[in-house]
């Protein structure tokens, strides 16, 4: 599986995306779409307008990793439904779900909202 048993954030961008993207056509859609650093370890994935194709961009410590599914049956979810902002932040579980095809990602809370510790202090 992609990643690590470090914890890990992953986005999924909600616009489809060309597929022959790159390295540097996925990490400037990180950069100058969803503003994030592509080099900070979390995990982006990105799919295609018909939904057969997904791929994840990583830093791994040492270099870009990519990650590319092409599914002969079925589509991935479709995480182009309109909401606020062009990202979807997910657990590294929900990507394997949404990767293994499940529908239920983007459309269900899966994991419990993460607690903001500022306010208790």
């Amino acid at each position: 599986m992609i990643g690590s048993t470090r914890s890990v954030r992953v986005f999924a961008y909600r616009k489809p995306v060309d597929m022959r993207r790159g390295f540097d056509g996925l990490y400037a859609l990180v950069l100058e779409e969803l503003g994030r650093d592509p080099l900070n370890g979390d995990i982006f994935v990105f799919v295609s307008k018909d939904r057969r194709r997904a791929k994840a961009l990583m830093w791994d410590g040492t270099g870009l990793c990519l990650f590319s599914k092409r599914l002969e049956v079925g589509r991935f979810v479709r995480l182009t439904d309109p909401a606020p902002g062009t990202e979807l932040q997910m657990t590294v579980t929900e990507l394997q779900l949404l990767l293994e095809g499940s529908h239920a990602i983007g459309k269900t809370a899966l994991s419990p909202a993460i607690l903001d510790t500022s306010c208790l202090a």
